[in-house]
C-alpha cells in the first residue's frame, strides 16, 4: 500500500507578516481583502521576504494524498485527521504538519491530504518506520481510505523559527497548494530545474499572495508516478485564484512547464486558525 499526503479541509496550522507591499499584485490582492474587511499584512519572516535573503536551512516535505471511502462520516473524519495531525506530538523530528479536506474535485479523485514537514531525511525514515504512525495507519486511515501517495522531497527555506516550523499569524490561516508533476525522462537533467526555477522566482514576486513555497525531486522509492512537488502555501483562496489566473503565471506554466511535463496532479485544502475542532 502506498502512503499519503493530502489536501484537506481547515483544520490546522500556523503562520506571520512583511511590509513589502508594492508590488501589483498587492492591488489585487488588497480589493479582495477589503470584501472581507480584513487587513493583510505582511510577515518580516516570510520566505518571500526580500529581508530575509540570508541563511538557508534544509527541510523535508512530506505529501501524502488520500482518497477516501464514499461511506466515510463526518465523525470518522474527524477522527482521522485528528490522529494524523496529532502524529507531530508523538514522535521527533516533526515540526510541522497541516491536514485537510480539499474543496474542489481532481481528476484522481483524492479527497484528504496532509503536509508534513521533518528536519531531516533520516526523520522521515524513521516516520516510516514507527510503530506508533504504522497504528494510526491501521486504526484510524486504513478503515477509511481505499487509496494513497506518498510524495517527498528536500528544499531550503528562511533559517528562521518561524519559517522552518510554519509558525506565526500567517501560517494559521490560508490554503494548501500541492502540485505534483511527473516530467519526461529527457527533461529531468536540466530543463526541469530550469523550469522549477522559474517558478521559484515568480513566487517571490508575490510576497502579499503567498506566504512560503518549497520543491524538489520526489524521493519517495515506493512513488514513481510523480518525479517533482510543489508546495505553496497562500494567503488564501483568493491569493490562490489571483496568482493562477496572472499573465505571469500562466507564461512560466505555458512556456516553461507544461512542454515538460507527462503528467501532473494539482490539489489544495483551506487551513483554519487551531482552536478546539481537534481532540
Amino acid at each position: 500500500m502506498s502512503m499519503m499526503i493530502l489536501g484537506i479541509q481547515p483544520i490546522i496550522s500556523c503562520n506571520f507578516f512583511t511590509n513589502h507591499e508594492t508590488s501589483k499584485d498587492m492591488v489585487l490582492w488588497s480589493k479582495k481583502r477589503r470584501r472581507r474587511r480584513r487587513i493583510v499584512c505582511l510577515s518580516l519572516s516570510s520566505d518571500n521576504s526580500s529581508y530575509n535573503a540570508g541563511n538557508k536551512r534544509k527541510v523535508v516535505e512530506h505529501i501524502c494524498l488520500l482518497k477516501a471511502k464514499d461511506n466515510l462520516s463526518e465523525e470518522e473524519e474527524k477522527d482521522m485527521l485528528d490522529y494524523l495531525y496529532t502524529s507531530q506530538y508523538h514522535m521527533r523530528g516533526i515540526v510541522a504538519i497541516s491536514v485537510g479536506r480539499t474543496t474542489d474535485q481532481n481528476p484522481e479523485n483524492y479527497t484528504h491530504g496532509m503536509c508534513m514537514r521533518l528536519h531531516r531525511k533520516e526523520d522521515l525514515t524513521k516516520f516510516y518506520e514507527s510503530p506508533f504512525y504504522l497504528n494510526i495507519l491501521k486504526e484510524h486511515v486504513t478503515p477509511h481510505c481505499h487509496d494513497w501517495l506518498y510524495v517527498d522531497f528536500e528544499d531550503e527555506v528562511n533559517n528562521d523559527i518561524l519559517a522552518i516550523f510554519r509558525k506565526g499569524e500567517e501560517f494559521n490561516y490560508g490554503v494548501e497548494y500541492v502540485l505534483l508533476i511527473k516530467f519526461l525522462e529527457s527533461a529531468l537533467n536540466g530543463p526541469a530545474d530550469d523550469a522549477l526555477a522559474s517558478l521559484a522566482n515568480l513566487v517571490v514576486q508575490f510576497p502579499s499572495l503567498i506566504v512560503q513555497s518549497t520543491q524538489g525531486r520526489n524521493f519517495n522509492p515506493k512513488n514513481k508516478e510523480y518525479t517533482h512537488g510543489v508546495l505553496i502555501r497562500f494567503r488564501s483562496v483568493e491569493a490562490q485564484q489571483i496568482f493562477l489566473d496572472s499573465s505571469e503565471y500562466k507564461h512560466i506554466w505555458g512556456s516553461k512547464l507544461q512542454p515538460l511535463c507527462q503528467k501532473t496532479l494539482s490539489f489544495h485544502f483551506p487551513i483554519d486558525p487551531v482552536g478546539t475542532e481537534l481532540m
